[in-house]
């Protein structure tokens, strides 16, 4: 396969790190000056896809001296959602299938499961359908919104395909997440009502558990490039290894031991 086969894949912290070992490799054989390798450790460690990984190595040999690319491209992407799992079935009697908001507001989140078809109606009011981590009652769920000077806001996670049907008077339904292709076996959420004065807004979220999980790695990987600056800052004064600090201690001592000597000398 081709370095631009599948550049939008995510990479994981081990590819990152294969590129790591492949740039050290080539600064201790004098490929890169120091300059370039930091400038491409730097690279390294922000990118996030393939497609920003493979350009960093594509001008050096591999261990064998054989160019070629730097991370594998074959991987099949993670079927992030588990939809299998959570397509339950059911009749809608076991789930919430409406809600009112007249001068108020209402709120479906969390683990709950959405029904094959959800009305809901918001008069002077808003409401919010947070579908992150829903349960889905059937592969093709319908989300039938009303509102009437006020909003209604549908939060769908990454990998969902969404339809929007609805109608608008003075009023409209958000579009934005509309042709964005769904996973293998992820649900279909069709989004349709009327709006007067009114909107019904789709957005598209990561879940609150990913969104944790994105942060921690963003902390773990600025760590690391801290501890590599300063892996390389050491490097820098001392680029042979031969330990500066304690040559000089010994030198001096050694000199001291000279001078005590001639001094005993007279």
């Amino acid at each position: 396969m081709t370095d631009d086969a599948a550049p939008d894949l995510r990479a994981s912290d081990a590819d990152r790190e294969r590129v790591v070992d492949i740039l050290r490799d080539a600064l201790a054989e004098g490929r890169l000056d120091m300059e370039e390798f930091e400038e491409r450790l730097d690279a390294t460690y922000k990118a996030r896809t393939y497609g920003e990984l493979a350009p960093i190595t594509r001008d050096l040999p591999a261990a064998h001296g054989v160019a070629v690319p730097a991370v594998s491209l074959t991987k099949d992407p993670e079927q992030g959602g588990n939809w299998a799992d959570r397509i339950v079935g059911g009749g809608d009697e076991d789930t919430s299938t409406w809600a009112v908001a007249v001068m108020s507001g209402f709120q479906r989140k969390g683990h709950w499961t959405a029904p094959r078809r959800f009305n809901c109606f918001a008069f002077w009011g808003g409401g919010e359908i947070d579908l992150r981590e829903a349960n889905f009652a059937d592969r093709e769920v319908v989300i039938n919104a009303v509102a009437v000077m006020g909003g209604i806001d549908v939060i769908v996670p990454p990998g969902v395909e969404v339809v929007v049907r609805g109608v608008g008077v003075m009023g409209g339904f958000d579009h934005r997440e509309e042709g964005v292709p769904g996973e293998p076996g992820a649900p279909r959420v069709i989004v349709t009502g009327f709006a007067f004065w009114g909107g019904v807004g789709v957005q598209r979220k990561l879940p609150r558990a990913e969104k944790q999980r994105l942060r921690e790695e963003r902390r773990r990987e600025k760590l690391e490039r801290k501890a590599a600056r300063h892996q390389l800052d050491g490097s820098r004064h001392d680029p042979l290894g031969l330990n500066l600090h304690g040559l000089s201690d010994r030198h001096a001592e050694e000199h001291g031991e000279r001078g005590r000597r001639h001094d005993g000398g007279r």
